[in-house]
């Protein structure tokens, strides 16, 4: 098999974009890197094709798909998937459950869609990017990571009790909305009793 020819085994995170308003392709490229799956919102596709990468799956309506149908050949092998701009993100993880894909890149949707994908979490990983921040799930009540020095962001039901261990010592606060958290260069320890999600910046 020749260096350049990919067979997609849904063995890399997908990338599912709905929105690409607040997005540069220097925060997607990274995500594209091992050829992954890519899906795409009809909102989202104009921009996405000036980045001039390969698509593998539209979500668009029936009217635009009418319309569009010269996509399918500019973007061989390609196909359209059926669905309304307000179903656009669930139909695309039920698309990445039946092709039994493992995780997913969520683009341009907001982190505070994070706390309604903890059904999903027991079947597909999810990461979330959002504008410049990239947003983890812990579902297994701890997460420990090395962070340069710098904010970080930890998002989960409000009021949850969160413990943020590093060198500086430890502390535990309630979750509220926004709870940034400054932490030093090294090693951060992060646990709560339930789902939560650790957002860092990744570009700025």
């Amino acid at each position: 098999m020749s260096s350049h020819h990919f067979v997609k085994e849904q063995q890399e995170p997908a990338v599912l974009i709905l929105d690409a308003d607040q997005i540069r392709y220097d925060q997607v490229s990274p995500l594209l890197e091992w050829v992954p799956t890519v899906m795409v919102s009809e909102k989202a596709l104009d921009q996405v094709l000036s980045w001039g990468i390969k698509l593998d799956v539209i979500l668009a309506s029936d009217t635009f798909q009418q319309e569009n149908q010269q996509l399918l050949e500019a973007q061989y092998p390609m196909r359209f998937i059926t669905c309304s701009d307000k179903d656009d993100l669930q139909t695309g993880l039920d698309y990445l459950l039946y092709t039994e894909h493992k995780a997913v890149h969520l683009v341009g949707i907001s982190h505070l869609a994070a706390l309604d994908l903890h059904a999903q979490l027991e079947q597909i990983n999810i990461t979330i990017i959002d504008g410049d921040w990239k947003y983890y799930p812990v579902t297994s009540g701890a997460f420990i990571k090395w962070f340069a020095e710098g904010n970080i962001h930890i998002h989960g039901k409000e009021g949850m009790p969160v413990q943020i261990k590093n060198e500086n010592g430890e502390l535990i606060l309630p979750i509220s909305y926004a709870t940034m958290l400054e932490v030093s260069e090294g090693i951060t320890t992060i646990k709560a009793p339930g789902i939560f999600w650790v957002g860092e910046q990744v570009c700025s």
